[in-house]
């Protein structure tokens, strides 16, 4: 079964094309940056025009790097929820009515599901069950996974999520957009000494995450310190430093929570996914302690960390196969909790 996967949830317009017993075809990603950058953020109708414009030549440029026709595509996925409404129209729409035209299925994927299983798409995968830390710039969140669909919600995030407090944070530093991989860029220049962030919510039980007043921590932290240095080297080793404090306090607290996920799961299988997860210093530090619990853990390659249109691709492929498919009828969810899935 080829399955042509369309991802349109934010700023990125992701194609794929997915073939049961083959793998990944052909798959392509185009970027907004340049768009929102003057704006210092993404701009939602901005955002749904691009789609717009993008897709179908997407499309056309993925099934000719597969050496495929409309005719040999077998279903359409595209995202339909969670992410921005407009966005999400421009995907569904334009993937239900291929389905329509062409003869096929279509079937709507959570955009965060594509993040979990992304890590499949790699010739080294995890064996179910394991826990899935799941990092982005709108979700920060441990899930138990016992199969596709079958997901059980162990903690999240109260407030800011990892990769939006890490663009908030740079944001507030006067970073350029995006400011999460600005600020990790900055962070390897920084002295891991000069400052420690707090560790939030790792003194207390549980699995859940709060990042908000970490930001406001390295905020304050910028605005004493501006008092007492001078000079623009200065100011940009400080900058550097309180990046590096900032970027260890998310990595430590994230690999606690995992810690802690993985001992009560009794699982000692963990994956990494999202647009946090092509972080360096989280990898290593998540790696490091999976051996240490006599466990392992899996990520995607980098270019399938952001959005993508391979893990929805990927992951319609399953529910496409299971016999799961959308009416002609669509609609999409901006909100929608994962543990609502159906098994497969």
């Amino acid at each position: 079964m080829n399955v042509l996967g369309i991802e349109t949830s934010c700023d990125e317009t992701g194609i794929a094309v997915y073939a049961g017993g083959r793998g990944l075809l052909a798959h392509r990603v185009y970027s907004q940056t340049d768009i929102h950058l003057e704006y210092g953020g993404v701009v939602p109708e901005l955002a749904s025009r691009d789609h717009i414009r993008k897709t179908l030549p997407l499309i056309r440029g993925v099934l000719a790097e597969a050496a495929l026709g409309s005719s040999d595509i077998d279903g359409i996925a595209y995202t339909s929820g969670p992410g921005l409404v407009g966005a999400l129209l421009v995907g569904a729409a334009i993937g239900r009515t291929l389905a329509w035209a062409w003869g096929v299925p279509a079937v709507g994927v959570h955009h965060m599901e594509g993040h979990l299983l992304a890590p499949l798409l790699e010739r080294e995968v995890p064996e179910f069950p394991f826990v899935a830390l799941l990092v982005s710039g709108g979700h920060t969140q441990l899930v138990a996974v016992e199969g596709v669909g079958r997901y059980r919600l162990l903690g999240e995030s109260l407030d800011d999520a990892a990769g939006e407090a890490f663009d908030k944070t740079a944001k507030l530093m006067g970073l350029p957009y995006p400011g999460g991989p600005e600020l990790a860029k900055l962070a390897e220049k920084g002295d891991p000494g000069r400052f420690r962030f707090p560790r939030p919510m790792t003194d207390r039980p549980g699995l859940d995450f709060s990042f908000s007043g970490l930001k406001t921590f390295a905020l304050n932290t910028l605005n004493s310190e501006l008092k007492r240095v001078r000079g623009v080297e200065a100011v940009a080793r400080l900058k550097a430093d309180i990046a590096r404090a900032f970027e260890d306090a998310v990595v430590d607290t994230l690999v606690i929570k995992c810690r802690r996920a993985v001992r009560e799961s009794g699982s000692r299988r963990l994956i990494l996914a999202g647009g946090v997860s092509a972080n360096r210093r989280l990898r290593e530090r998540i790696s490091v302690a999976m051996e240490s619990e006599g466990g392992r853990a899996y990520y995607p390659r980098p270019e399938l960390c952001t959005d993508n249109g391979a893990m929805i691709a990927f992951a319609g492929w399953q529910r496409l196969k299971a016999g799961q498919s959308e009416p002609l009828k669509f609609g999409v969810r901006p909100r929608w909790p994962m543990e609502e899935l159906p098994g497969v």
